[in-house]
């Protein structure tokens, strides 16, 4: 297991991975970064929806806006970081000839979406205006 700090390098200096192992086929390489790609569209779909609930839900009390919208675009920047770090894990076990690594992270994000759907269910049918 590589170290936070090894690992935001490679972060930011991607072709560094180069350094690992050997080249896999192109089209496992491809297919990771297609992941990595559908986890960025996902975070920017929860950035997006917490801004949706804070600006388009004014009759929302405040403190139910703010709770959804702040739950919404942490959980989106989570998966943004988490889409990044699993990228560069697959790449360099591909490289190394290692088994994929595994992650409880699509669980815990299917959660937390879920909890921040139950929440906004809840204020549906039970009323937002502030009282």
């Amino acid at each position: 297991m590589i170290g936070f700090v090894e690992s935001l390098r490679l972060w930011l200096a991607p072709a560094r991975v180069r350094e690992e192992g050997e080249t896999p086929d192109y089209r496992f390489s491809l297919a990771n970064e297609r992941t990595f790609l559908a986890w960025i569209r996902t975070a920017l779909a929860l950035v997006g929806g917490g801004f949706a609930v804070d600006q388009f839900l004014p009759d929302l009390s405040w403190g139910w806006r703010i709770a959804l919208a702040l739950a919404l675009l942490v959980v989106g920047v989570l998966c943004a970081l988490r889409a990044v770090n699993h990228w560069m894990r697959c790449e360099l076990a591909m490289r190394r000839g290692e088994d994929l690594p595994v992650s409880r992270f699509p669980a815990l994000l299917a959660l937390a979406v879920g909890l921040v759907a139950l929440a906004m269910v809840v204020v549906v049918l039970f009323g937002w205006a502030e009282g």
